[in-house]
């Protein structure tokens, strides 16, 4: 996935703007940029008609540069970034939706050995539950970022796996919205992602992550899954830690058995039953001194492969277990 800290990546809803070509001097014609994506996509197979309805009146988005040349720079504390993404508003908003969507999410469950409870984490940072996916166009974001330049190389790949997208038949080019950087439907693929993970858990020849919910925790669970998630074994659960435990112990690729951390002293907390054997790291996000959580390999990799952020795969397992308690 696009390394997507969960505020930074909170997904933008502004209109489109046609950008003044005069406002960047010195950059490719966007039409000639459009025709040669064209070329490339008539050669990698996108049928003409794919084309024609996904590129047509096709212009570079104002707002997408804006939001992709100034994204805010700034330090959250763990204690700020657990109380604002674990609210009791998102925890209690999650118990209800979970408690409606159950049974599909133990079947999704039953397939990918992945529980209903950290996909209900991701569902819940990356779009509020459904409620916040992004309203701009996908392929005119990626295609005015690629054409930008800053990372064309990267977006030009993702816009021509939107491009395969569209030519799947899975949405239209209308309906493929997302951020301004692309990411899309309820918990937020980007382009490349799609294509690796998403399934048509419902049957209906589509990979619909933007309104069906057994597409949308199913191709959760199945990036999840691939990404080394093993069932059984938990994200994590908050550590009771001795006192005097020596933080430099502390560390996501500071891994031991439960029974070294046991001998050293730090207990758990969950009831669920684990082999001595199991790999765990101890996590510190507030610090030395702080909140103190066993991170369980290699589930917790798995949930950091979707987001490399410690603090974003601890809310996932907090919210998730919160909300299935």
């Amino acid at each position: 996935m696009l390394n997507r800290r969960a505020l930074l990546a909170a997904v933008a809803t502004a209109a489109a703007c046609p950008v003044r070509r005069s406002a960047w001097a010195g950059t490719a014609d966007f039409a000639a940029f459009l025709a040669d994506l064209r070329r490339q996509a008539r050669s990698a197979g996108i049928p003409p008609a794919v084309l024609d309805s996904a590129l047509a009146g096709l212009h570079p988005n104002a707002r997408v540069i804006e939001l992709d040349r100034h994204q805010p720079e700034f330090t959250m504390t763990w204690q700020q970034y657990r109380s604002r993404i674990v609210s009791e508003t998102r925890v209690a908003r999650g118990r209800v939706l979970y408690a409606q969507n159950r049974p599909l999410l133990d079947r999704v469950a039953a397939r990918y050995g992945v529980p209903g409870g950290v996909v209900m984490g991701i569902w819940g940072i990356e779009s509020n539950y459904g409620q916040s996916t992004g309203g701009f166009n996908v392929i005119e974001a990626l295609a005015t970022l690629a054409w930008e330049g800053r990372r064309a190389a990267f977006f030009r790949a993702e816009l021509m796996d939107a491009l395969r997208i569209l030519a799947s038949g899975d949405i239209t080019a209308a309906q493929m919205t997302g951020s301004y950087a692309g990411a899309m439907g309820q918990t937020q693929f980007m382009p490349d992602s799609f294509l690796k993970y998403a399934v048509d858990f419902s049957g209906t020849g589509r990979r619909d992550i933007w309104n069906d919910l057994g597409c949308v925790f199913a191709s959760t669970a199945n990036y999840l899954a691939q990404e080394g998630w093993q069932t059984g074994v938990p994200w994590g659960e908050i550590a009771r830690l001795p006192g005097g435990f020596d933080p430099a112990l502390a560390g996501r690729d500071k891994r031991r058995t439960l029974a070294e951390w046991r001998r050293l002293g730090v207990g758990r907390t969950r009831a669920q039953p684990l082999p001595a054997t199991t790999q765990a790291a101890v996590l510190l996000p507030g610090g030395p001194g702080e909140e103190a959580f066993l991170a369980y390999h290699p589930s917790f990799r798995a949930v950091y492969r979707y987001n490399p952020s410690d603090f974003y795969c601890i809310s996932v397992g907090l919210i998730g277990d919160l909300v299935t308690a």
